[in-house]
């Protein structure tokens, strides 16, 4: 993923130092219509960008439990996943100030009621939680130490049989990230690809 265009500052940074910069995007997501506010000094704040939209399109729910949305940026992921099955419980987080005040108007922009965000480094802000599912397009500029910890500690915060789910770019990493989930969950594969984009799912036991 590149860095926000237009800003100095990246957009994995927990308080990004440009004047926001506001802006709206309209889009239909498996049909649904949203509205999600954006802002400078956030991932992608011109449209939904196509790894965020293959991973909502192609994305796996639990038919009851809870969600969590790993750096969920301005909240298109996690907003979906509350809209489309409202008996879950979403929590989203990131690291970014500015991207968790305007997950939390989309929100209120969407009416949801099943969600709430959360400022976290990594899974620090939810260490009392466990998931059914956990979804996440993660930050790969900001290096693949961070993608490799959001893998890594995933399963300490899921459930048995929950689902980790995971988009990146076939160009990024793919293979290096593909062993890597083999290594810490029971079945790890790829679950959709569209556009230079995979979605891998993995199983825990």
């Amino acid at each position: 993923m590149p860095k926000e265009s237009g800003s100095s500052n990246h957009y994995f940074t927990a308080y990004p130092k440009s004047k926001p910069d506001y802006g709206i995007i309209r889009t239909y997501l498996r049909g649904r219509p949203f509205k999600f506010m954006t802002a400078s000094g956030v991932f992608s704040r011109k449209r939904v960008d196509l790894g965020t939209r293959l991973l909502i399109e192609s994305m796996l729910l639990p038919e009851k439990g809870s969600v969590l949305d790993v750096g969920c940026g301005y909240g298109a992921v996690g907003i979906a996943a509350a809209a489309f099955n409202p008996s879950l419980r979403v929590v989203m987080i990131d690291v970014n100030e500015r991207a968790v005040w305007l997950a939390k108007q989309n929100i209120k922009i969407n009416s949801i009621d099943n969600a709430e965000v959360r400022r976290s480094h990594l899974y620090e802000s939810v260490n009392d939680l466990t998931f059914n599912c956990i979804l996440s397009n993660p930050p790969v500029s900001a290096g693949m130490k961070t993608v490799k910890a959001i893998i890594t500690e995933a399963k300490k915060y899921m459930t048995n049989k929950a689902y980790f789910q995971m988009v990146v770019r076939s160009k990024i990493g793919r293979k290096r990230l593909q062993i890597l989930l083999q290594e810490n969950f029971a079945t790890a594969e790829v679950f959709a690809r569209k556009s230079g984009y995979r979605v891998f799912i993995a199983e825990k036991q």
